[in-house]
């Protein structure tokens, strides 16, 4: 197998902002930045904090749909629950992927 050297063609910081209910966050794909040319992925986002604050408040039960969502967690521990009744934890090195067609509502607390 033979390698095909490349240009990088971007560099994106990404941008701090806010989701869910108000947790502070790194949006690195997604909004303004990169969006068309690393499609099909919609958002990559990081959140890090020593201030429980940030985080603390979660990400409030929201639909998804048509989409397919992966969760590394490195560090820390956040719970997992659905409308269908499943739920669990992330703790650090564990990865969750989340297949939604259609109505799929779910939330993360941390």
């Amino acid at each position: 197998m033979s390698s095909v050297s490349r240009k990088v063609s971007n560099v994106a910081k990404g941008y701090k902002t806010k989701d869910g209910a108000g947790v502070s966050l790194l949006s690195v794909i997604g909004g303004p930045i990169l969006s068309k040319s690393v499609d099909p992925f919609l958002m990559l986002d990081a959140f890090k904090s020593e201030n429980p604050n940030d985080y603390i408040a979660g990400f409030p039960s929201h639909p998804h749909r048509g989409q397919q969502t992966l969760t590394y967690m490195i560090d820390g521990i956040m719970e997992h629950k659905d409308n269908k009744g499943n739920k669990g934890l992330l703790k650090p090195g564990m990865v969750q992927i989340m297949n939604a067609a259609r109505g799929y509502v779910f939330n993360y607390n941390c």
